[in-house]
């Protein structure tokens, strides 16, 4: 039996047609796609509405014009239900909506469903990945006799945040614009920052650099003539603006950057930006800007030589920001499976521990090999770097 089971219309245009046979009220078309319809509600004045991933479009016999079907209709399960009869020979569609709006009606279904469909195929999902081990891994004459699902669940879990840190190719990347604050705030589903880029005119990143020079304190207590923090009704510290960051935010770092001396900042003198007879400290060559990640707002906060600037964050979440729906990639599928084993007999009491270490060594073996596999190495690209290392002279 073949894996994939959406044609090309339903893959590439996220839509799929039916024809009304019966003529009654009630009649059934079942959807196909691997993506499950969300269904919201059929009255587009309601704000629910919004919630549909798809549109419904409906044409009569022999007419090719598709009008949005808006009277009312169920979906449970991926089975819409028409609660009026449909002429027989009616053409029906579901369109799921897609960036370019469809194919049908007047392309009004726009939205990412299609898109996010798009190189499913390599992956599984976590709640399949948790059915699959149950199956494979859990009964009589098994190596797991019994275990809870929520147990498993546990695990799968466990699994995903570690893999994603350092295995799976799970790097989100957000463009955002610098205000005028000089901050942005951190995404929802953040655990840690990868690499920060500004992009110039033409398109082309540069890496930003954290902040060594300067810091964002975590308190800014408001103090009194003898430097003792004062207090408000309830006994609490008031809290001032941060002298330390109002610098920062006015400096000059632009001109320092671009070569020009400032010996107002004193920069030259101290931390060598631009150089003296011996050069400057490569640490502070920096000409791209400076980031840092203010932990009292909660936010990443950038240089003055940087606002209104397109910039890209890159950063790690943990695989957990949705539901079981998460993604798995199929080359690290069965690393997952050694490690939820392990995690499972190794919390049991009275386990062998040969078994246990066998379990152990396993699991690392699984996820050196699923490492590999998702670092996505080309031998050609690498031929390309490798072919600059014969040059003695770089710059």
């Amino acid at each position: 039996m073949s894996l994939i089971t959406e044609n090309n219309q339903q893959y590439y245009a996220g839509s799929q047609g039916y024809l009304s046979v019966t003529g009654i009220a009630g009649e059934k078309f079942t959807a196909t796609f691997d993506t499950n319809l969300v269904f919201g509600s059929y009255d587009q004045a309601q704000t629910d509405y919004a919630l549909n991933n798809f549109k419904l479009y409906t044409a009569a016999a022999g007419v090719l014009t598709y009008t949005e079907y808006v009277a009312a209709y169920t979906v449970v399960n991926n089975v819409v239900t028409f609660t009026a009869a449909l002429p027989v020979s009616t053409s029906v569609v579901i369109q799921l909506k897609t960036e370019n709006g469809g194919n049908y009606g007047s392309k009004d279904a726009y939205g990412d469903t299609v898109q996010d469909n798009w190189g499913s195929y390599a992956y599984t999902k976590l709640d399949d990945v948790i059915n699959n081990f149950l199956v494979a891994y859990v009964g009589v004459g098994k190596l797991i006799p019994s275990v809870k699902r929520t147990d498993v669940i546990f695990h799968a879990k466990r699994a995903m945040q570690e893999f994603s840190y350092d295995t799976l190719k799970s790097v989100n990347s957000q463009e955002l614009t610098i205000p005028s604050s000089l901050s942005v705030p951190i995404p929802q589903d953040y655990v840690n920052y990868t690499n920060i880029y500004y992009y110039d005119q033409a398109g082309v990143k540069h890496l930003i650099l954290p902040n060594s020079l300067s810091t964002n304190p975590y308190r800014t207590p408001v103090q009194d003539a003898d430097g003792i923090p004062t207090q408000d009704n309830f006994a609490n510290n008031i809290e001032g603006t941060s002298i330390i960051e109002d610098r920062w935010d006015t400096n000059a770092l632009s001109k320092v950057d671009n070569g020009v001396d400032d010996t107002s900042l004193g920069w030259q003198q101290y931390y060598g930006l631009q150089g003296t007879r011996f050069g400057m400290d490569p640490q502070f060559a920096n000409g791209n800007g400076w980031f840092l990640i203010n932990e009292r707002d909660n936010k990443f906060s950038f240089s003055a030589d940087l606002v209104d600037q397109i910039i890209t964050l890159e950063y790690i979440s943990d695989g957990l920001s949705t539901n079981l729906s998460t993604r798995i990639p199929k080359m690290a599928e069965e690393a997952l499976y050694a490690y939820i084993s392990h995690a499972i007999i190794s919390t049991r009491i009275n386990q062998p521990e040969y078994v246990v270490n066998r379990l152990k060594r396993e699991k690392s073996a699984k996820l050196r090999n699923a490492k590999i596999r998702l670092s996505n190495l080309k031998m050609n690209e690498f031929t390309q770097v490798m072919r600059g290392k014969s040059k003695w002279l770089k710059h």
